[in-house]
């Protein structure tokens, strides 16, 4: 693995500290907010930072999805928005930005990723079938096992070790793979599904070696491959720095020779294409294009626009060829790998190596004390909010939600409370906001309680669940 993506950016060049490849243009004020405004804020929500308002919240982690800032090009962009029904410009726009970029043929618009979740889901599983993936992500499995798939972990085992250092956590284990196809027949196997980045392993990626040879794998059975592009760019620049034969190819080169091993990729366009909403499906198969087309018609929109404004599609169309710009990706994983590093060097607990979108505390670490019934990862994200106003998310028992054959919780080795840095929104002041807070509350972790769940939806359960404190 290349060394340098272990450090930070100034520490990489040997000379000065680097700076952010754009200059801010245009601000949105931050107000901090009272310990005791926070404490009702965070009863009203039931614990549940989902469910705090926005105005409430001083340094936003929630989420990358859709919270990234926009460029003067790509705001420029919606002031060409072609708002016809049928045929607008901006699709064709975005239909060759895909192409060019991603290598796909055929492509399908969706309003976001998981409309093309759901897209794929209900075109290509047969219910009983085996979807086989590296690591679940939440919406992904829903769709899944809503279209009667089964969706079956065959991620390498060093994902499931937080501190474990493989520099491509997120790639396949083909024999665990193999072995399935050969249990359950070919026939059985939906598609392997397989995510640039694995998100609920730490943003961990996939190595350009593991999809070469999960493609011959693939093509042996006769099974198709199908890639969550979500964060495919974050995952070149991994390769980029960590695989050998690759470090001196553009990020652009990379991702284009990736997504080539694959068969088709759906795509949230709120993360790495830079826009607050859209996504799409894309596929090299027609007659599966078709029947994609006919079924964006009925849960979407009109295949030309899939649930999108002209305007937004106008807008990812541009985000799609700024996001493959060696700077820009330089620096948006630089900035998260510098509160990684902050972190690291404090002896917080966090998830290692650190990923490309977030850093990732491991919340079992912070709370020994408590059982996962206790939900540590979502009490430590109460307890940031607490400390600072700042915003993290869940990623342990509460995300993994419940068996459906059960009805038990599932108990997933990982219990991670996610710090998620938006693209082109925050400085590095902001980020050592956030490390101190961390800080603190990890030095006050042994008087945390834990939480109870008092309210729990049926699907999705960490957008919506409520919670209080458990008695000490």
């Amino acid at each position: 693995m290349a060394e340098h993506q272990f450090k930070t950016m100034g520490e990489q060049s040997g000379r000065r500290s680097w700076a952010e490849p754009w200059k801010i243009k245009m601000v949105e004020p931050l107000r901090m907010t009272t310990p005791e405004e926070r404490q009702k804020a965070l009863v009203e929500a039931g614990y549940n930072t989902f469910l705090l308002r926005s105005a409430e919240v001083y340094i936003d982690l929630l989420t990358d999805s859709g919270t990234s800032a926009m460029s003067d090009r790509q705001w420029a962009g919606l002031m060409l928005g072609d708002e016809a029904y049928a045929g607008s410009v901006n699709y064709y726009h975005l239909e060759t930005a895909i192409q060019e970029v991603y290598g796909y043929k055929y492509i399908v618009p969706t309003h976001q990723g998981r409309g093309a979740e759901h897209l794929i889901s209900q075109a290509v599983i047969q219910k009983g079938q085996y979807v086989p993936g590296n690591m679940y992500f939440t919406t992904t499995r829903l769709h899944q096992e809503l279209a009667g798939g089964i969706f079956v972990d065959v991620i390498v085992d060093e994902a499931h070790d937080p501190e474990n250092l493989n520099p491509f956590k997120g790639n396949i284990d083909l024999d665990k793979l193999e072995s399935l196809i050969k249990e359950k027949g070919p026939e059985q196997i939906a598609y392997v599904s397989l995510a640039g980045t694995v998100n609920m392993a730490g943003g961990q990626p996939v190595s350009m070696a593991n999809v070469k040879a999960l493609r011959a794998l693939c093509d042996r059975y006769g099974i198709k491959l199908y890639l969550d592009a979500t964060r495919m760019v974050e995952n070149a620049y991994f390769i980029q720095c960590r695989e050998e034969g690759y470090e001196g190819k553009p990020v652009a080169a990379i991702l284009k020779e990736f997504c080539s091993y694959t068969d088709g990729a759906w795509m949230s366009g709120k993360k790495d294409h830079l826009v607050n909403i859209g996504g799409w499906l894309a596929i090299n198969d027609y007659p599966l294009f078709e029947e994609l087309r006919n079924l964006v018609v009925i849960y979407e929109g009109l295949h030309t626009y899939g649930g999108m404004a002209g305007r937004d599609m106008e807008a990812m169309a541009i985000g799609i060829y700024e996001s493959i710009q060696d700077d820009h990706i330089r620096a948006r994983v630089g900035q998260v790998q510098y509160l990684g590093d902050l972190l690291r060097d404090w002896g917080i607990p966090v998830v290692q190596p650190i990923g490309g979108h977030a850093v990732f505390l491991d919340a079992r670490k912070f709370y020994p004390h408590l059982s996962q019934d206790l939900f540590p990862s979502q009490t430590l994200a109460a307890e940031l909010y607490l400390d600072s106003g700042i915003r993290s998310m869940e990623r342990g028992i509460v995300s993994a939600g419940r068996d459906p054959h059960t009805g038990q919780h599932r108990y997933p080795k990982l219990e991670l409370t996610r710090l998620t840095i938006p693209r082109r929104v925050y400085t590095e002041a902001h980020m050592d906001v956030v490390a101190e807070s961390v800080k603190a509350v990890y030095q006050n972790a042994s008087k945390a309680t834990g939480l109870n769940m008092v309210y729990e939806p049926k699907y999705l359960r960490f957008f919506q669940a409520r919670f209080v404190p458990a008695a000490r």
